[in-house]
């Protein structure tokens, strides 16, 4: 699979171009595989960021998902915002992630 033009960051220049196999073939080209709950991360991140048009800051996501942020940390091994919003086709994150 053709991954879409990307920025210097990975991020898709073209939010339209996402799909869950463009995802899948990016985090793949990362040397990731994303699995059922980091899954769940970016579909609920795509959901917030459709009815509220902006990407959340972790803290305001993890309570939008009723999740430990802590665990998010240690599941991502990094910002958990930058992966999710990455892989979800989403803006990148501004401020604190």
């Amino acid at each position: 699979m053709t991954i879409p033009e990307r920025d210097g960051d990975g991020y898709l220049i073209d939010m339209s171009a996402w799909s869950p196999e463009i995802a899948r073939a990016m985090a793949e080209a990362d040397g990731l595989e994303l699995d059922d709950e980091q899954w769940e991360q970016i579909n609920k991140a795509r959901e917030y960021y459709e009815e509220f048009s902006v990407v959340p800051p972790i803290r305001k996501f993890s309570k939008y998902m009723q999740a430990n942020q802590k665990d998010m940390f240690k599941k991502w091994m990094t910002g958990p915002m930058k992966p999710i919003t990455k892989y979800g086709g989403l803006p990148k994150p501004t401020g604190c992630v």
